[in-house]
């Protein structure tokens, strides 16, 4: 539960990367509606403490700054996804969905002995999805019985389970995920590795997977997955090129059933810090018409998130 201003506040891990300090307002003009299916908040540490199993400790940032970046982007809706950094409390997150006044949505965290009360809460307070996470330098090792507990749970209140895991990870992980009584939404298109091909078998494995079980598909994470990163391609603004190929083919497969978000304020990245405004960007090249543009940001996010304004 958040704590007073006098909480000490952990040092942040060394080479953590903060947000970008001036993002670039982008070219694109988004549609009106627009929504960030994947982003989060990071504290404020002060009054919404850091979980003391995490694996890493990030800078503030907060849901003001998230508001904020969103305002000068021109979104009008966020889904902010609990972060690992705070464990399964969800007081932060919960916290930046009812500030917003029914303009967020939110992802929790959540453990199996969690109480029907507790559930209701979160409901009430805009939560409609729990978050699985399956990536070994993230997790310790996911217990997957108490994982289908907690979505057995959940299916009665219609949210969904959102899933993060790495590429590789899918063989030994799929079997699980065709089990659980809800809808899906993968994280990041599975983490693909964009140094082969995006028409070869791994990444037609993934697509078969999603297509196979009617799962929902975000083009996130660019600058994650990017092997080339921001430099800009023919001068134009057009960074993170190699992972266009791969997002078109998501976009054009799953056009009523793919999200898109900035995954700001960016975790865990290294060696840069991305500019929001040349993700905005970025969107033209992966959804290269006004329909799949209104598809991907407003009417898909709409109909799984706000299905009563969506019908």
């Amino acid at each position: 539960m958040p704590t007073d201003s006098t909480t000490a506040v952990p040092a942040v891990t060394p080479g953590w990367l903060a947000p970008h300090p001036a993002p670039s307002t982008p070219t694109l003009e988004l549609p009106a509606g627009t929504v960030d299916a994947h982003c989060h908040v990071f504290g404020p540490g002060d009054r919404f403490p850091f979980a003391p199993e995490r694996k890493y400790t990030p800078c503030d940032a907060g849901r003001d700054r998230l508001e904020s970046l969103h305002e000068q982007l021109g979104i009008a809706r966020r889904v902010v996804v609990q972060a690992t950094c705070h464990g399964a409390d969800n007081s932060a997150m919960v916290d930046a969905v009812r500030s917003a006044a029914g303009r967020a949505r939110g992802v929790a965290t959540v453990r199996p002995d969690i109480g029907d009360a507790e559930l209701a809460a979160l409901h009430e307070a805009g939560v409609r999805g729990v978050r699985f996470n399956f990536v070994k330098r993230l997790v310790d090792a996911a217990p997957t019985d108490e994982l289908a507990r907690i979505a057995a749970r959940i299916a009665p209140m219609g949210w969904h389970v959102v899933v993060y895991f790495e590429a590789a990870d899918l063989p030994d992980l799929e079997d699980f995920f065709a089990t659980l009584p809800v809808p899906l939404v993968i994280d990041h298109m599975g983490r693909p590795d964009v140094t082969r091909d995006p028409d070869g078998p791994e990444f037609d494995r993934f697509l078969r997977f999603a297509d196979r079980n009617r799962c929902w598909v975000k083009v996130s994470c660019s600058e994650r997955l990017s092997v080339t990163g921001p430099a800009a391609l023919d001068g134009e603004r057009h960074a993170y090129a190699d992972v266009v190929p791969f997002a078109r083919r998501v976009v054009e497969e799953f056009g009523d059933r793919v999200l898109w978000g900035t995954d700001w304020p960016h975790p865990n990245l290294t060696d840069h810090m991305p500019d929001d405004g040349l993700l905005v960007d970025h969107v033209a090249h992966v959804a290269g018409t006004a329909d799949l543009r209104r598809r991907l940001l407003v009417d898909n996010p709409m109909a799984l998130y706000w299905p009563e304004e969506s019908a």
